[in-house]
């Protein structure tokens, strides 16, 4: 296995970004494109299939809504037959819009549903990865609709799932159908790969991609589980912040103390616990771990003249959050710091008496989940060793600590001017009308360094999720114009990888 992001999609020299004056990968896309002979096949190819998904859009919805029913919460037994029949359902959704191989694979958790189509010998393989799982749906007070019950509103789709990530993976499928019904075949061969466990951290897809290596072999992979900056300005991301998820716990005493018997003679471990975090950050919201930034790669002069130039600004960026006040590295805009910049974030903190009214104890015990937000050259477990050693300095005397890690991934870097995002671009530009923006994102999708690592396959990032659709939240929607303009979007790139394969393999 690599040990990071193969040399070829490093930024580190200026010429591999789009110049700061605005011109992108998609120009290029463009120019590539524009000669008779390159077009003119590839619109052959996309037509039939684009008539064919709008004449269908509403039939495309209704196929959504029983899939967004299921309850497919991944991170608790109490929904786990909810998970299979998820994934039962999807499959035999594969094989109605015509896919001649499917299979809903067996895991030591929630299956993998596979599904392929070969039926062009000696053309590309796409391999087209989602996840049908999702997130719990607490708190249920703050849903106006129930979470599982998807409801029209406008033009927005609301349920469980609708964006995150089930809407965005089911367009790929009904880009599939549109060919495979117009022309009775796609323009390349496509490998579907859904799983059910993404957001509890993919712990059995690494060891899936292990074991099928050679029939999962493909080209490229497409990932869609990531946001556009409008519905008028896709996005292709081509870098995306790592993981290291921790719960830091802390023990004083072997049981809760009464406060006025003890109070002001021994240590609260809810103090201790407040304590050593206040020591995370410095007042300017640098982490203060060190040897912490040892290792980041910084980004160059171009790429921030670009984010300046396209990314969201600093007040569009604390409207979204609902935020009063920016916080941070001063030295670096909001969106850097989200991005390029590493951060470390207190996710909750457990301790002591939590119902109403008043309760006289010392807690003996407290816990505090923290998550950090890695990028490149930084490793997980390098990161993770020094925050061990940290501890050791900044834990109060008599305090013992304990620091569990419940996952690790690593950042991904990749070339905006890859073959590939190309033409991910053209696409974008077919089905919407404008070039996207490239740019990185402060999330982590583990999996993609999984698809990488193991299979050796450059990964394009193509989302049509929104910044307010809620992903994780009550409420969550999909915009439904993103979702039609998406199925073109698949169409126009699977089309597109089909002429260009010369160019993406030089």
């Amino acid at each position: 296995m690599a040990a990071g992001p193969p040399p070829e999609s490093r930024l580190k020299h200026p010429r591999e970004f789009p110049p700061a004056n605005g011109a992108s990968a998609s120009h290029v896309a463009r120019a590539q494109m524009r000669s008779a002979r390159y077009v003119s096949p590839l619109q052959r190819s996309a037509r039939p299939a684009l008539i064919y998904a709008q004449l269908n859009a509403q039939r495309f919805l209704k196929d959504l809504l029983p899939f967004l029913r299921f309850p497919s919460i991944s991170n608790t037994s109490a929904r786990r037959e909810s998970v299979h029949k998820c994934a039962e359902w999807l499959a035999a959704h594969l094989k109605h819009i015509g896919l001649p191989e499917v299979r809903v694979v067996p895991t030591a958790g929630h299956p993998i549903v596979m599904a392929t189509s070969q039926q062009s010998p000696g053309r590309p393989t796409l391999l087209v990865y989602g996840h049908y799982d999702v997130q719990p749906i607490d708190p249920v007070v703050q849903w106006s609709t129930p979470p599982f019950s998807p409801v029209l509103r406008g033009s927005d789709l609301i349920a469980r799932g609708a964006s995150d990530d089930k809407g965005q993976l089911f367009l790929h499928i009904k880009a599939i159908e549109s060919y495979l019904a117009a022309r009775g075949s796609l323009p390349i061969n496509v490998k579907c790969v859904f799983e059910g466990e993404e957001e509890i951290g993919s712990p059995h897809f690494a060891g899936y991609l292990r074991a099928h290596r050679e029939h999962l072999a493909a080209d490229w992979a497409v990932v869609s589980d990531t946001r556009m900056l409008s519905p008028q300005q896709p996005a292709i991301i081509y870098g995306q912040r790592g993981m290291l998820s921790m719960e830091l716990s802390v023990r004083t005493l072997k049981h809760d103390i009464h406060s006025g018997a003890f109070g002001g003679a021994v240590h609260n471990a809810a103090q201790a616990l407040s304590e050593i975090l206040a020591q995370l950050h410095s007042p300017r919201g640098r982490v203060r771990i060190p040897g912490f930034y040892a290792r980041v790669l910084e980004a160059g002069a171009n790429e921030r003249a670009y984010f300046a130039a396209h990314a969201p600004d600093t007040q569009k960026m604390l409207g979204d959050a609902g935020a009063p006040r920016e916080w941070g590295e001063r030295e670096f805009s909001l969106f850097e710091r989200t991005t390029v910049r590493p951060a470390l974030t207190i996710n909750g903190i457990k301790t002591g008496y939590q119902g109403s009214g008043g309760k006289g104890i010392i807690p003996a015990k407290a816990s505090a989940k923290i998550s950090l937000r890695l990028v490149p050259d930084q490793d997980p477990t390098e990161v993770e060793a020094h925050l061990r050693e940290y501890l050791k300095i900044i834990v109060p005397g008599g305090v013992r600590a304990r620091l569990t890690v419940h996952s690790r991934a690593r950042p991904v870097l990749m070339s905006p001017t890859h073959p590939a995002n190309r033409a991910a671009a053209f696409a974008y530009r077919k089905a919407f009308g404008v070039a996207p923006v490239f740019l990185r994102s402060g999330g982590t999708i583990g999996v993609v360094n999984h698809l990488r690592e193991i299979l050796n396959l450059p990964v394009v990032l193509m989302g049509f999720a929104l910044p307010d659709d809620r992903m994780h939240a009550p409420n969550e929607k999909l915009h439904l114009p993103n979702f039609h303009r998406g199925v073109a979007t698949s169409i126009w790139f699977m089309a597109a990888l089909a002429h260009m394969r010369q160019a993406v393999t030089e």
